[in-house]
């Protein structure tokens, strides 16, 4: 009986497990979107980009421990705040104003959650004076687009916990 019950608890913990980091995987992904059409310097696809971030922000994360629950709901509005904004506009400047602040915040709920699918890499624009986060080492800048499309550096790497 204890096998079974030791089974089952394992088998539910795999699930529960596998929910939270397909929830943060959309998160992620959806942030990347928004960060990858500023790169490009489209407006219109970080308006859209950002319309999804909000839409996957806005769906429940299950299977957090207590902690990590906090931690979400300490960024949540903040994060749902800056997409929104993206979201509600085309000017590129005001667009990249409201990135600085996602991708701070970002950083700390994925930092703090420690449960990211894959690397993720803080990199910074000194010219900026801001960090973003990337699915990639390569260094493409999205505060300046093609006028500085290289121009900054990794500051660290939140390593993947599968």
């Amino acid at each position: 009986m204890k096998k079974i019950l030791l089974s089952l608890i394992l088998v539910t913990s795999i699930i529960a497990a596998k929910a939270q980091n397909a929830a943060i995987e959309k998160i992620t992904t959806s942030y990347f979107g928004v960060k990858n059409a500023l790169v490009a310097s489209n407006s219109t696809l970080a308006k859209a980009r950002s319309a999804e971030l909000v839409a996957v922000l806005s769906a429940p994360v299950k299977g957090l421990q207590p902690a990590q629950q906090k931690l979400m709901a300490t960024y949540l509005d903040k994060l749902k705040f800056d997409s929104r904004h993206i979201s509600q506009t085309t000017v590129l400047d005001h667009q990249r104003e409201h990135f600085q602040s996602l991708s701070k915040n970002m950083y700390s709920l994925l930092s703090g959650l420690k449960i990211n699918s894959i690397p993720v890499y803080q990199q910074y624009c000194p010219m900026k004076k801001a960090a973003w986060l990337s699915e990639s080492e390569e260094i493409r800048n999205p505060y300046y687009g093609d006028d500085m499309l290289e121009c900054g550096k990794i500051t660290a790497t939140l390593k993947a916990t599968k």
